[in-house]
């Protein structure tokens, strides 16, 4: 039914859970597993070279993260294409689905900003509203 899935991950406890379930969904159907962690850039940074320094630290803070996700799913004998952004969550990762193509995005309901989600609104609803393919959410 999936051919691609991609599992939007930002570390937090509902973010792996989230990517269990993609994991499962990828074995049950052969599909192309797919991770993607977004560094968030401020609205508006003070000076390019901040949006430089930012890029530059985004991998080595997603290194964890990344090497979390893939040792997991090296134990289920499956590959992994891994993306590090930079720029606006919800946007990156639903413009990043449709680039690679994805059948289905998986998302944790609540990530480590739960103080923003709850004062402006949810970065998963914000994902819903905006995909074109399926969006699977996990509390």
């Amino acid at each position: 039914m999936f051919k691609k899935i991609l599992n939007a991950n930002d570390g937090s406890e509902p973010a792996f859970r989230a990517f269990e379930a993609a994991m499962r969904l990828a074995e049950r159907n052969n599909a192309e597993l797919h991770m993607v962690c977004v560094e968030e850039l401020p609205t508006l940074p003070d000076f390019i070279e901040e949006v430089r320094q930012i890029t530059e630290n985004a991998e080595r803070h997603f290194r964890r993260v990344l090497d979390r996700a893939k040792s997991a799913a090296q134990r289920r004998n499956l590959q992994l294409h891994t993306h590090v952004l930079v720029g606006h969550p919800a946007r990156d990762v639903v413009n990043l689905a449709a680039n690679i193509g994805a059948d289905l995005l998986v998302i944790g309901a609540t990530g480590h900003s739960a103080i923003y989600e709850r004062l402006i609104g949810s970065r998963a609803d914000r994902i819903v509203q905006l995909s074109a393919c399926p969006v699977l959410v996990i509390k």
